[in-house]
């Protein structure tokens, strides 16, 4: 079975966000296809969600969207296990922690791994509160990743001591969303958990021109992208697929050393 390292194994790794059934399910599917055909090496699938704190308007709309077509988790899960006959490359899903809760964790984890999913970003648990779901993942084989933030700065040894699959690196502080540059030193937060554990970092949170992912893959494993993408499907709707494989494509061409 794939797992999360298996993205970082050949050279930097590319790693697109994308929101499941904005416009709809079906989209989602193409998009998730014309990514791992374009280069992408991971693919976070987000689980719509009514109160997503950790994203700015773009991937709060775009969960509006999807939950205004009727999706669900369990769909979300079909989805999933329809992607996995051909989609070969590792997926993790990016949640909120409410949405486990109320499906029942361990049921949650358990449909995870029945699916096809390597790991869970949960991005409104802090460190301090990850053993809530972390001993649960673990049984289930499932990888909790870790964020860390430019705020982070003497937990960061920490988290990745304790870290799985990928180091979530957050580039800026607020919300998610495109921003014309990106001033933090990311290098420094890879040191500080390359220092504690050999595991990859990726960053994410700003970057949507090649010019940043080439910048940024200088200092890390690998790229997040999720504002930029879902700016295309906002704009394209069920027509943006060949837009997003373009973009895929240019991203990841961007990063290859």
């Amino acid at each position: 079975m794939t797992k999360i390292a298996d993205a970082f194994q050949n050279g930097k790794a590319f790693i697109p966000f994308i929101t499941c059934g904005d416009p709809d399910l079906e989209t989602t599917a193409k998009l998730v296809r014309a990514a791992a055909e374009n280069g992408a090496d991971l693919i976070e699938l987000g689980i719509p969600f009514s109160d997503p704190t950790a994203e700015g308007p773009v991937i709060q709309e775009a969960n509006e969207r999807a939950l205004r077509a009727g999706t669900t988790t369990d769909k979300v899960f079909a989805l999933v296990r329809d992607l996995r006959r051909d989609v070969t490359i590792p997926m993790v899903f990016m949640t909120y922690a409410n949405v486990v809760f109320s499906y029942g964790t361990d049921r949650f984890l358990k449909k995870c791994v029945d699916a096809g999913i390597q790991g869970l970003i949960l991005p409104d648990i802090p460190f301090e509160e990850k053993d809530e779901f972390d001993p649960a993942c673990k049984a289930h084989g499932l990888e909790l990743v870790s964020l860390i933030a430019p705020t982070s700065e003497d937990r960061i040894g920490r988290i990745a001591r304790e870290a799985e699959g990928f180091v979530y690196c957050v580039s800026s502080l607020g919300v998610t969303g495109v921003r014309s540059e990106i001033t933090t030193d990311i290098a420094a937060m890879v040191r500080l958990v390359k220092q504690e554990k050999d595991i990859p970092c990726a960053v994410g949170f700003g970057i949507s021109t090649p010019e940043q992912a080439k910048a940024m893959a200088a200092q890390a494993g690998g790229v997040i992208v999720g504002s930029a993408i879902m700016k295309l499907v906002a704009q394209h709707g069920r027509e943006a697929v060949p837009y997003v494989a373009e973009y895929v494509k240019s991203m990841k061409d961007a990063i290859r050393e």
